[in-house]
Formats: C-alpha cells, sequence, structure tokens
C-alpha cells in the first residue's frame, strides 16, 4: 500500500470523529475501510444508552460496504481518543476483529492504527487475530 493512500485513509478516519455519537464515554472513533474496488467506507462509533445497541466505527463501514454489495476488503484505518483528541493507537475490539474475518483474507488485510499521519502502524489481521475462526473454517 503507497504513502498516499496511508495518509488518504488516515485522514478520512480522523474525519469520521465528528460524526461519532459518544454521549455516554465520549471516546470517539472514525474509520476508513478500503474496499477491493478502491472506494472507501467510512464509520464512527455510535453509543446507546443501554450500550449493548451499541457499534463501533469499524463495524459501521463494514456494514455500510455490505449493504451496498461489496464484501471484499483490502485495509482499514482506525482512530479514536478521548473527546475526538488522539493521543494513543485505538486497536479493534474482539467483535470487530471477527467481523474482518468474516470479509478479509488474514493473510493480507492490512489494519491501520494511527494518531495521525506521522505516526501509525500496520498490521495484517492475522497479526491481530492468530488462529481466527472465519468462512474458510466452515468449508
Amino acid at each position: 500500500m503507497d504513502d498516499k493512500l496511508v495518509v488518504h485513509m488516515i485522514d478520512t478516519a480522523l474525519g469520521q470523529l465528528k460524526y461519532s455519537y459518544t454521549p455516554y464515554s465520549g471516546f470517539k472513533v472514525g474509520a476508513a475501510l478500503l474496499a477491493d474496488n478502491g472506494k472507501i467506507y467510512t464509520g464512527c462509533n455510535i453509543e446507546n444508552a443501554a450500550y449493548t445497541p451499541s457499534n463501533c466505527a469499524e463495524r459501521t463501514a463494514f456494514f455500510k460496504a455490505v449493504s451496498e454489495g461489496i464484501t471484499k476488503f483490502k485495509a482499514i484505518c482506525i482512530v479514536g481518543g478521548k473527546d475526538g483528541v488522539v493521543t494513543e493507537y485505538t486497536p479493534p475490539c474482539g467483535v470487530c476483529r471477527q467481523v474482518m474475518m468474516e470479509f478479509c483474507n488474514p493473510e493480507t488485510f492490512q489494519v491501520i492504527l494511527a494518531v495521525d499521519d506521522r505516526r501509525y502502524h500496520m498490521y495484517r489481521l492475522k497479526e491481530l487475530l492468530p488462529h481466527g475462526f472465519g468462512p474458510f473454517n466452515l468449508e
């Protein structure tokens, strides 16, 4: 993945922080999901007073894409911080990692954790979810 695309994904994810609905935790998360077709799908976290119905930014982006018929992906960028101030890396929760396993090749899918366009780390999904369970396990 070239540096220009990584920076574009980071900027896109950072832009999603303003849409985050977090009246309870105040912890805002933004995501930018790159599909195989080159389109970027965005997501933000959406909290709920009952907590369980809350949705993470990563899953919001995946579900947007899947609802439009897109099911193949190359990478996702995730940013987050208290009150939208990004100071540390924000890795995906276990549920989001499992959703990634449903639609992504764990050997090639890239997860970009960023603070800004100069401070970021890239991981393969397999590194974040070793021995993950996916559709290939049911073949």
